[in-house]
């Protein structure tokens, strides 16, 4: 298996990811202007670029993930709450989908809470075991801190989802298990977030503010009481995003 992380725009952070031996790749999250990047990646490993996903519809810079799959003749994925916000035919993605990428296997984990459609990925390297190894968490979980829940204009009924997400789905993994979030310090994306591009469950849960609340109605007061500032441009982006 191989794993790239790419520093982007806005304090982004974009994955590549796959199996060498076979062949397949995916990428993830990948920002505008960085399309070629994953295609000159992609010849230097000799694989194919299957699927390129995105783990929401992005509100703080222009997504490149269209783009590239049409380069690389990819299907590009999106959760399938999506098929009446966007303008343009995706491969839908469900909770629990299985993305077969050669002898690496990609769980789609559902998470809404930053907003509606967000997901994370497990990955499953099948040649060390079957326990997924990391997870790939978007905007529902960064180092340090939580995703926000207001763009969506629901920030109570969107802080309550995301407790659901982290408590019912991501802090059930082990902790050893990596975590590798869509953004790092300097994000608008949530407050606090650190610099460290990565971490594991473990140290998140012993160490993450947002995590430390294990009361709901607690968990929505302290994610609403301080939203940041919404991101610059924000309407014009997600217009971008959705259109076709």
């Amino acid at each position: 298996m191989f794993f790239m992380q790419l520093p982007a725009k806005e304090s982004s952070l974009s994955y590549f990811l796959g199996c060498g031996s076979l062949g397949k790749a995916i990428a993830v999250d990948v920002v505008a202007g960085d399309e070629l990047w994953f295609m000159n990646e992609a010849a230097k490993a000799n694989v194919t670029i299957t699927h390129v996903i995105d783990t929401h519809i992005h509100a703080d810079h222009y997504s490149g993930s269209r783009t590239l799959a049409k380069l690389a003749n990819a299907k590009y994925c999106l959760h399938e709450c999506n098929k009446d916000v966007v303008e343009y035919k995706f491969h839908p993605l469900s909770d629990n989908d299985i993305i077969e990428v050669g002898n690496v296997a990609v769980k789609v984990v559902h998470t809404p809470g930053h907003t509606l459609d967000s997901l994370c990925l497990l990955v499953t390297d099948k040649r060390r075991g079957d326990q997924p190894w990391f997870a790939l968490t978007g905007d529902t979980l960064f180092v340090g801190s939580v995703g926000r829940p207001d763009l969506a204009g629901k920030e109570q009924e969107m802080a309550a989802q995301l407790f659901d997400s982290l408590h019912s789905k991501l802090l059930t993994l082990p902790d050893e298990t990596e975590i590798f979030p869509g953004h790092q310090a300097g994000s608008v994306c949530g407050a606090g977030i650190s610099g460290k591009p990565s971490s594991t469950i473990g140290f998140e849960k012993r160490f993450n503010p947002g995590l430390h609340i294990s009361d709901k109605a607690e968990f929505v007061r302290y994610l609403t009481s301080e939203i940041p500032p919404r991101p610059a441009q924000m309407e014009k982006m997600v217009a971008a995003n959705i259109a076709a």
